[in-house]
C-alpha cells in the first residue's frame, strides 16, 4: 500500500476519534497500519500474528473492535467466504471482483472492466453507490486437474 494511502487512512481515523471524543490508542493505529500492510485478503488470525510480530500483542476483542470501526469508516471491507471471514483494506478502491473456488476455497481477485462500466451506467433510484463486490463461484484449474486425475484413476481400475 502506498504511504500516501496509509497517511490518509490514519488521518481519517484520527479525525473520527477526535470528533467522537474517543481515545487515540496505539492499538487502533497498530491494527490500521497492519491492515494496510497486507496485499489482498487476510484473516483475523493472520492479522493477529502480524501485529504480534511487528508491534505488540493485542487481544482478539481489540482486533475485532478495531476492524468493526474500520468497516464502519469504509477503510476495510469484510468478505464472508467459504474459508471464513476475510478482510481487505479498501481505501481508494471502489470495486472488488473475485473468483471463488467452491472446492478448495481459493479466492483470486480479477479485473472486470465491462462489469465496472455496466454498473457505472446503471441508474439506481434513491441510492448513492459507494462501491461493489462481485463473487464468481466455480472450480479453479488446480481442482479441475485434481478431479480429472481422480476420475481417470477410477476408470483405470
Amino acid at each position: 500500500m502506498k504511504e500516501s494511502n496509509k497517511t490518509a487512512v490514519r488521518q481519517i481515523l484520527a479525525k473520527y476519534l477526535d470528533e467522537n471524543k474517543l481515545r487515540k490508542t496505539p492499538e487502533r493505529f497498530a491494527v490500521l497500519d497492519a491492515v494496510y500492510s497486507f496485499n489482498g485478503h487476510f484473516s483475523i488470525q493472520e492479522l493477529s500474528e502480524k501485529i504480534e510480530k511487528d508491534y505488540f500483542p493485542i487481544s482478539r476483542a481489540t482486533l475485532y473492535n478495531a476492524l468493526n470501526l474500520f468497516v464502519n469508516l469504509r477503510l476495510v471491507v469484510c468478505h464472508r467466504l467459504s474459508l471464513g471471514t476475510m478482510y481487505q483494506a479498501s481505501y481508494a478502491s471502489t470495486s472488488h471482483c473475485y473468483q471463488v473456488c467452491t472446492i478448495c476455497g481459493k479466492v483470486a481477485e480479477m479485473k472486470a472492466p465491462k462489469v465496472e462500466l455496466a454498473l457505472r451506467d446503471t441508474r439506481l433510484k434513491r441510492f448513492r453507490r459507494d462501491s461493489y463486490s462481485l463473487y464468481v463461484y466455480g472450480v479453479c484449474s488446480t481442482c479441475v486437474a485434481k478431479l480429472t486425475r481422480e476420475k481417470n484413476k477410477k476408470k483405470i481400475k
